[in-house]
């Protein structure tokens, strides 16, 4: 007690409640804050991954301020507590450097919006379905369901490619026919396999010749979708391509060298 009483001076009674009242209200005020804090970004279209992160950096700076506050009530000089608390603070940073350029790397993520949770991306050399943004990994399930985790500064540093940003998408297939193939029959045989249920009509299907090569002429067909129909127009319409070809005697064409000799 004589301690106590050495440290803090008189009125020790008086100020031990006035620091008792500051943490109380201090409780209940974070508590009223980080209550419509949590409202308010539940309502927000900020990325429910930043929440967690906006209410834990608001929650530990005002109990920081409530402590600060009961101490300086109980009469303890703060300035030293301030000063310690820059260097650990400094020292700490400096020692989590990396995470620190994630935390960083997901804010930036997150304020420029260039991917939601869901969206499928290519980034840092992984494609996949973003099934989390926290504060340090981006978190990709790829297409054969594997869980990729790329940290957030890697994220920033790379080209981000997202097919999900807009609502249609351009599928374009690439074949080849023989130059016995009259071209205008190879092209309205593309755009018939390409007149499916899921293709849109506007933009229409398009084929078009794009290069001749030293056996084959090469075609492209390029069709719109719905960007959430990609992967099935593609795979659907490659298949009846082929099909189609065989019904009308199209060959698809392979490297291969015609000689020619003379008797």
């Amino acid at each position: 007690m004589k301690y106590l009483t050495a440290l803090l001076g008189d009125n020790l009674l008086s100020r031990v409640f006035s620091a008792i009242v500051i943490v109380a209200l201090g409780v209940l005020a974070t508590r009223i804050v980080l209550t419509l804090l949590r409202k308010t970004l539940e309502k927000s279209k900020l990325e429910k991954a930043a929440h967690s992160l906006i209410l834990s950096l608001v929650q530990a700076g005002m109990y920081l301020v409530v402590f600060l506050s009961a101490a300086s009530a109980l009469g303890i000089d703060v300035t030293g507590i301030v000063a310690l608390a820059s260097v650990l603070t400094l020292a700490l940073s400096l020692s989590l450097q990396n995470m620190a350029s994630n935390v960083v790397g997901g804010f930036t993520i997150l304020y420029n919006h260039s991917f939601h949770s869901g969206d499928f991306v290519e980034v840092a050399g992984q494609s996949g379905t973003v099934q989390e943004i926290n504060m340090t990994y981006t978190v990709l399930v790829t297409a054969d369901n594997k869980v990729v985790s790329i940290p957030n500064s890697s994220v920033v540093a790379s080209q981000i490619v997202n097919y999900s940003a807009s609502p249609t998408r351009r599928v374009e297939i690439l074949v080849s026919a023989g130059y016995d193939a009259p071209t205008q029959k190879v092209l309205d045989a593309l755009i018939l396999a390409g007149t499916r249920e899921n293709v849109l009509e506007d933009p229409a299907p398009k084929a078009v010749i794009t290069a001749y090569g030293d056996s084959a002429i090469s075609y492209s067909l390029r069709l719109w979708v719905k960007t959430e129909d990609y992967w099935d127009v593609y795979f659907d319409v490659t298949q009846k391509v082929k099909e189609i070809f065989d019904e009308q005697g199209i060959t698809m064409t392979y490297p291969h060298l015609i000689v020619h000799m003379e008797k």
